[in-house]
């Protein structure tokens, strides 16, 4: 580290780097961080911690823009990766009332008997046994979560794990009706 004040690119054994000014060995001035996620920070540290204007830009291409305090954001800004920009008061995006996506709202919807499943077309192929969790494949035998490139995204909780399997779309089709042997006729009776 620096000894009073300066610049240092370090990598950590996280994995995470910073790159930015220094004073007083401490993480303090406008820097970079990247994390292991490969998402990044872009802005302002004091006393090691964001502080200030600063960005975190996401692998996804989703960015959230804030005003930091002693590492928390105090008023921020989400904007999805198609550029949608969540609005806490006036939110329109697939509510209660409009469950279109965003795209349908910029484009129109598709003809009767083309469902749009999620926002982002062509949808991604789900592997069989895995599920689509909307930032990834989750495989419930690892229980992994990873980009729809392969990377390494998160590993789920046994909350997540319930939630994904109950709520997400998955990769194989199950069968249902058709086989209720009450709704069989009884062929005996109709012999008579």
């Amino acid at each position: 580290m620096a000894t009073s004040s300066g610049k240092i690119d370090k990598t950590y054994w996280t994995h995470s780097n910073y790159n930015g000014q220094v004073r007083s060995e401490r993480l303090e001035g406008n820097a970079t961080f990247t994390f292991p996620s490969g998402t990044t920070y872009v802005g302002e540290f004091k006393d090691g911690e964001f502080n200030g204007h600063g960005i975190l830009h996401y692998a996804n291409g989703a960015k959230y823009e804030a005003i930091w305090e002693k590492g928390v954001a105090k008023e921020g800004q989400y904007t999805f990766p198609d550029g949608l920009t969540y609005d806490a008061e006036d939110w329109k995006y697939c509510d209660g009332y409009d469950r279109r996506f965003f795209t349908e709202t910029l484009h129109g919807l598709k003809p009767a008997g083309r469902s749009q499943l999620k926002d982002k077309e062509p949808r991604q192929q789900i592997p069989e046994d895995c599920y689509d969790v909307g930032d990834g494949i989750y495989n419930p035998t690892s229980r992994v979560v990873t980009d729809y490139n392969g990377e390494f995204v998160r590993n789920a909780d046994d909350d997540e794990h319930q939630w994904i399997v109950r709520t997400c779309r998955k990769g194989w089709d199950v069968h249902v009706g058709g086989q209720n042997p009450r709704l069989k006729p009884d062929m005996t009776k109709l012999k008579n």
